[in-house]
């Protein structure tokens, strides 16, 4: 999984920056939600293969609070990304007149640096009130170093870890997901407006892969997440198994979704696949 994973990711990043044609706001985040795909999956997997097949499921604490913030960090930016690709597709819907001008390629830098800023500027101060607790145990009761599971650890005095922690997650996760749903019920109601039905079947493909990309990020993430902290009678094994597929499997399944519902990027990796046998 992690070898598609990180093959599926680098195909669109290559096809997206040999193809001219796709140098446009819609596949640049479709690029930065690639290469958070691969940090996300790269922060997490090697650690799990060593655990699982080599026994090696020693960390020191500096790695697991690095792990934890790239995890937990780049999760609240893809987030970020997941809003600004339902931005792009409510002003392409619904403003397409005015498309250019609402969104140059300077604003597509903006929106992104926004996100990644926003993400990792608010789980810096997670990560760094790990260092106040003092731990009465070493063994973590999870597959890689999630939040709950290492506060878990924790003498005592974790409440304000606790607090920050669903605060900061309902925060992006409530926002995002309110945003979006409000730009896609403009786009549904603007499509459904359309008098020509080829014009709805063709926007509702391309609003349907971005939908698809959206359940497959929030669903786990957000199951996981709450049942991490008031799933008590949930048994640990389901919580670990959430916490594993919300991470590796929408880095694998993403660029499968665009590769399929987007004619230009599997066109692209025909292409590019082409070029590269014959060279060879």
């Amino acid at each position: 999984m992690y070898a598609l994973a990180v093959l599926g990711n680098m195909v669109v990043l290559l096809v997206i920056r040999s193809e001219p044609a796709l140098h446009q706001p819609m596949y640049f985040f479709l690029c930065m939600l690639s290469v958070i795909d691969l940090v996300l999956c790269t922060s997490t997997v090697p650690k799990l293969l060593a655990v699982f097949w080599a026994n090696a499921a020693e960390i020191a604490f500096e790695a697991c609070a690095t792990q934890m913030f790239f995890i937990h960090g780049f999760s609240a930016v893809e987030s970020g990304i997941l809003l600004a690709m339902a931005i792009d597709r409510y002003l392409a819907i619904c403003r397409p007149l005015h498309y250019g001008s609402l969104l140059p390629p300077e604003a597509v830098g903006k929106l992104g640096a926004a996100a990644v800023f926003r993400g990792l500027g608010l789980m810096t101060p997670l990560t760094c009130l790990l260092a106040r607790l003092s731990y009465c145990s070493r063994v973590v009761a999870h597959s890689y170093c999630e939040h709950m599971a290492v506060v878990k650890l924790a003498c005592g005095g974790t409440q304000p870890n606790n607090i920050y922690g669903i605060t900061a997650a309902t925060l992006v996760v409530g926002a995002d997901s309110i945003c979006i749903a409000v730009s896609y019920a403009l786009i549904l109601r603007a499509v459904l407006g359309l008098s020509s039905k080829e014009a709805r079947v063709k926007t509702f493909g391309t609003c349907g892969s971005h939908l698809g990309v959206i359940l497959l990020f929030y669903t786990p993430g957000l199951f996981s997440f709450y049942t991490q902290r008031f799933g008590q009678h949930v048994p640990r094994h389901v919580h670990i198994l959430l916490a594993d597929l919300y991470l590796v499997v929408p880095p694998m399944l993403n660029p499968v979704i665009y590769g399929m519902k987007t004619k230009q990027i599997r066109d692209g990796a025909i292409r590019l696949l082409k070029r590269g046998v014959a060279q060879s």
